[in-house]
């Protein structure tokens, strides 16, 4: 039988092998590694999608992403970094807080990693220099440790008859030493005493306003760090309930009832985040790319906390703001 023939009465054409259709490419897989919680950074992983959707990475579509979530457990870290090495992620992507970043390059020495966070990446042994990164690094710096000086400042304008100011640290984070060095020399500078109290769970909060109150602080800063910030509402609380101008560093605290807050733009580092995720999965290297310091500053104040203190803001700190809420 000839071979047409042969096709045929197998049913036609249709019957013979076709050629496989081509194979469509994976999409690159990026880990997603913080130390937070989900529910408290849905706008901040919007704006890390965005920056990515900046390079031509949109997720679903054209990019992947796994997220691991420690829920303030930074003792997870390192089994979540190794469960996304695992997964052989392209890219891991530590946004916002440093003990995933650090975490993840224990974990690590050839994925690439894209951290954010208001840290000292060169003073942390995550890269080399800033231009000149040298390793599996890169990231978006805000040197957080340099807020304390100016957050203190501001406080003593809003309570300028405030002897003693307290700090709220976290002793668990990285760079609590440095922004308790830097707020040090602030409050010795204005005269001030400076009356640290240490939180690192959501029982340790209570206890810390105690002694905020036994020692008759005038004003409290709370140090910049993930855990307090998933508990932003009931820290803005419990200074409105102990009648304590609060000091924040993000403007999340003012939205949810903080007096104020001066520091980074947290949204807009995030997306820097994703924008430079994106350039490390078009090819370019950490090593290559140097960290950006992130530079937009911003200052909420929340008038309605305010009138509940019975706290008039000075005209002068009013011009300052880039936002009142009201």
């Amino acid at each position: 039988m000839r071979r047409r023939e042969f096709i045929l009465a197998l049913g036609g054409a249709a019957a013979w092998p076709l050629a496989a259709p081509a194979q469509q490419p994976a999409v690159p897989l990026v880990g997603f590694l913080n130390a937070g919680s989900p529910a408290e950074r849905v706008h901040l992983v919007a704006a890390f999608r965005k920056g990515l959707s900046e390079t031509g990475y949109v997720e679903g579509r054209t990019v992947a992403i796994e997220y691991r979530w420690a829920e303030n457990q930074y003792d997870q870290l390192p089994a979540l970094a190794d469960d996304l090495i695992h997964r052989h992620v392209a890219v891991i992507a530590t946004i916002g807080t440093t003990p995933a970043t650090l975490a993840a390059k224990a974990a690590t020495t050839t994925i690439p990693i894209i951290f954010v966070g208001g840290i000292d990446p060169v003073k942390l042994g995550l890269v080399a220099s800033l231009n000149h990164p040298g390793g599996n690094l890169t990231g978006v710096s805000f040197l957080a440790s340099a807020l304390p000086p100016k957050q203190l400042d501001l406080l003593h304008k809003l309570v300028p008859g405030a002897a003693a100011v307290g700090f709220l640290v976290n002793p668990n984070y990285a760079d609590t030493a440095d922004q308790l060095r830097d707020a040090q020399t602030a409050a010795d500078a204005l005269g001030q005493k400076l009356v640290v109290a240490k939180a690192s769970t959501e029982s340790d909060l209570a206890s810390a306003f105690s002694v905020f109150v036994q020692q008759q602080v005038g004003a409290i800063l709370v140090q910049t760090e993930p855990f307090f910030f998933s508990r932003r509402e009931q820290l803005a609380g419990l200074a409105v309930r102990h009648m304590l101008p609060a000091m924040f560093s993000l403007r999340e605290y003012a939205e949810a009832g903080g007096l104020i807050s001066y520091g980074a733009h947290l949204a807009d580092m995030f997306r820097l985040g994703g924008i430079y995720t994106g350039r490390v999965l078009k090819g370019e290297k950490p090593a290559d790319l140097p960290v950006q310091q992130s530079t937009k500053i911003e200052m909420v104040i929340n008038l309605k906390t305010a009138k509940t203190l019975g706290l008039e803001i000075p005209s002068t700190v009013l011009a300052l703001a880039d936002e009142v809420i009201e």
